[in-house]
């Protein structure tokens, strides 16, 4: 290990000498794309951790946040229950081998910004019943599963994608476990799992399920045969389990989320690296049904990627143009839009996304939760900080934001944060128990 360290600090320090223009407007529909800067090491930092202490995360003026769960196991996902329970995914996966120097030290670098904790393999729930933003329970509502993520809820069934399969559970409103087993949906690409995350959404109907499978590589270095099935969208069949891909060359969806105007199916993806600090920017898009996104062969659109063996103009020729940036390497991993009106004004239209943070750039990008604006179903302006201070003054995380989820009939806003085990509530400063408690009691 320490040998590991010395070469990681010596590799981060040369791979530093390269840099592009800290000027870039990477946001937006139109992001700046400037020249490849391809290495085989990318200039690597990444925030080391230290706790919160008496310190929380800070919002506008005008809104408050709470911590409403600590102490768990790597909360990744949730999902707000017809009754007002929220539920939790807690967990870690991926098998990925290490095939190259780069692997073993980015692998290094990276698991110095990320919670010690064992990932908890399970479903948590939360349930505050007056709205008050302090659970009164807390249960583990599934345990023994295989690095669950996704989640979601049609009629009483309980689906969730763990990283190898997608399972159905009866759930039975008002409970606070499931015991009884779950049936197998359909089994998830799984061989390699270098991104293991398994997204989900159900359709605005109820009939079809979609998950997102992230590719097995960062452009197709392990071989384009273990990508069978990778880097796509799946839309499934919830009764019978027969899938099909309704998107391809989409790197990796780290959450899906269906927009409530259109009903459209809209996802985050995080893109390539080893191709300079502003390069590639990871984005928001909605998934269109047939589309290619590029992957491994170009980026956003047709820019090519040189990298990728053999090439294929064929579909390069075809390829999507993602709707809207984010940034470079900022690791989109939440999405959620808001319902009912949202919080009102700036806040009645448009999406929340939770930004995990950078590794690859020396200039630290991300970790924070930005509110997206929409119009009509479609994004309408720059992105705006909403949640920030997980990066201290003295440059140390004391968090990273991954699901984020809204709940229209509490206004409120969800964070799970993987580094301090945390789950953390923001609603406007005047929301009281009372205004929030609208839904029955489990």
């Amino acid at each position: 290990m320490i040998r590991v360290a010395a070469t990681a600090a010596a590799l981060t320090l040369l791979s530093a000498c390269g840099s592009q223009p800290s000027d870039v407007r990477q946001t937006g529909p139109n992001p700046q794309l400037p020249g490849q800067q391809p290495s085989l090491i990318p200039a690597m930092k990444i925030a080391k951790p230290t706790g919160w202490g008496d310190t929380r995360p800070t919002v506008p003026k005008g809104f408050a946040i709470t911590a409403v769960a600590t102490d768990l196991k790597v909360p990744r996902q949730m999902l707000v229950l017809p009754n007002g329970d929220l539920l939790v995914a807690e967990g870690k996966g991926g098998h990925a081998p290490k095939l190259r120097p780069k692997d073993v030290i980015a692998g290094y670098i990276k698991s110095l910004g990320t919670t010690s904790v064992k990932g908890g393999d399970r479903i948590t729930l939360l349930r505050d019943a007056d709205g008050d933003g302090r659970p009164e329970l807390r249960t583990t509502f599934i345990g023994k599963l295989d690095a669950p993520y996704g989640m979601a809820l049609v009629g009483n069934e309980l689906f969730v994608a763990e990283q190898g399969a997608l399972k159905r559970f009866a759930y039975v409103p008002g409970a606070t476990s499931i015991t009884t087993p779950a049936a197998v949906v359909t089994r998830l690409p799984s061989r390699i799992n270098h991104h293991w995350t398994k997204s989900l959404a159900a359709s605005a109907d109820g009939s079809k399920l979609y998950v997102g499978v992230g590719s097995n590589s960062n452009v197709g270095e392990r071989g384009m045969e273990v990508e069978q099935d990778r880097a796509v969208v799946w839309e499934i069949d919830r009764q019978t389990g027969a899938h099909r891909a309704i998107a391809t060359g989409i790197r990796n969806p780290t959450a899906l989320a269906i927009e409530p105007v259109t009903n459209a199916l809209w996802s985050v993806v995080n893109e390539r690296d080893e191709l300079g600090p502003r390069l590639v920017p990871d984005y928001l898009t909605q998934v269109r049904d047939g589309a290619f996104y590029g992957w491994p062969y170009s980026y956003y659109g047709r820019n090519l990627d040189p990298r990728a063996h053999p090439q294929r103009p064929d579909l390069v020729a075809t390829a999507v143009a993602p709707d809207y940036a984010l940034g470079s390497h900022v690791a989109a991993l939440g999405l959620s839009f808001v319902t009912g009106g949202g919080w009102g004004g700036a806040f009645s239209e448009g999406a929340f996304v939770g930004e995990h943070g950078s590794w690859n750039r020396q200039d630290l990008a991300g970790y924070k939760v930005v509110w997206v604006p929409f119009a009509g179903g479609r994004p309408s302006g720059e992105p705006r900080d909403l949640v920030t201070g997980f990066i201290g003054s003295d440059g140390k995380a004391r968090g990273r934001p991954v699901g984020v989820l809204y709940d229209a009939p509490r206004r409120a806003l969800f964070i799970a944060d993987d580094l301090s085990n945390t789950v953390w509530r923001v609603t406007p400063a005047v929301t009281t128990a009372a205004a929030g408690s609208g839904r029955p009691r489990g």
